[in-house]
């Protein structure tokens, strides 16, 4: 299926300080139809945070310009990257005296195929049309009580180490990664890329709707804005991105996407 892609990248500030967040959509120079998208969530202080999410973006952008789809595995070229972020980041502990930590979700685009990583809190969701597909698992302390049946997700969003991750890029141990893939896309299908700043907000079916509803730049600026609404003013940065494929329609037929940041 000839496919399109209609694309957006956000962020607010929220209530902090600070920016620490970093986002990117990133296109192959070389390699037609290859893009990846990127969110970074930063942690170490002020400017130790947005430091360590710059660290994630700059080797997510050179594993790209590297990658030779035909040759290499997409999940090599993704864990690669998030590796080299991870010891570039505790590299930088001994220049800045900061201690910087970043989550990380990342997204491959491929001509039909789609690869994601995370490490931390930062979350990639599947959508079709206004159901929920797939949502990646936190490396974090809630995530856990969940998995083994100590708390539920309802009472994992009021709970006082709600914030603790297990894992993190830059962090003393070598970080835990997870991936996944899918290869059956077809019309209708969404991809969302998301830190903490936004997720906890919202239902997964509200998402949904709001994403199958409205275009990927439209769907950004709801969502932005419904957070910031229902932080109560202390809200954490935002950051997401969102992907949506549509189908190219028959010669003669106007397209109804395209790609766009």
């Amino acid at each position: 299926m000839p496919i399109t892609l209609d694309a957006c990248a956000a962020q607010h500030q929220g209530d902090r300080k600070e920016q620490q967040d970093r986002v990117a959509i990133l296109q192959h120079e070389r390699q037609r139809g290859v893009a990846l998208a990127v969110v970074a969530d930063g942690m170490g202080g002020h400017a130790g945070g947005a430091l360590a999410a710059e660290q994630v973006v700059h080797p997510a952008n050179t594993s790209l310009q590297h990658f030779a789809p035909s040759l290499e595995s997409s999940r090599i070229m993704l864990e690669n990257s998030m590796l080299e972020a991870h010891s570039m980041i505790r590299a930088s502990r001994f220049i800045n005296e900061k201690d910087p930590h970043s989550t990380v979700v990342m997204l491959l685009l491929q001509p039909g195929k789609v690869t994601w990583g995370h490490c931390g809190d930062s979350r990639v969701y599947r959508f079709r049309g206004p159901e929920m597909l797939f949502r990646s698992v936190d490396h974090s302390y809630v995530e856990h009580l969940i998995a083994i049946g100590r708390i539920t997700p309802e009472q994992a969003l009021t709970h006082p180490n709600r914030n603790v991750l297990i894992t993190s890029l830059g962090g003393k141990e070598e970080p835990k990664l997870a991936f996944g893939e899918a290869d059956d896309l077809t019309d209708g299908d969404a991809f969302m890329l998301c830190s903490d700043g936004l997720w906890p907000y919202f239902e997964e079916a509200e998402m949904a709707q709001v994403i199958a509803e409205n275009s990927a730049r439209q769907a950004s600026e709801i969502l932005i804005e419904a957070a910031r609404a229902r932080s109560g003013g202390v809200g954490d940065n935002v950051s997401l991105v969102i992907v949506k494929v549509r189908e190219i329609p028959p010669a003669g037929k106007p397209a109804n996407g395209s790609l766009r940041q």
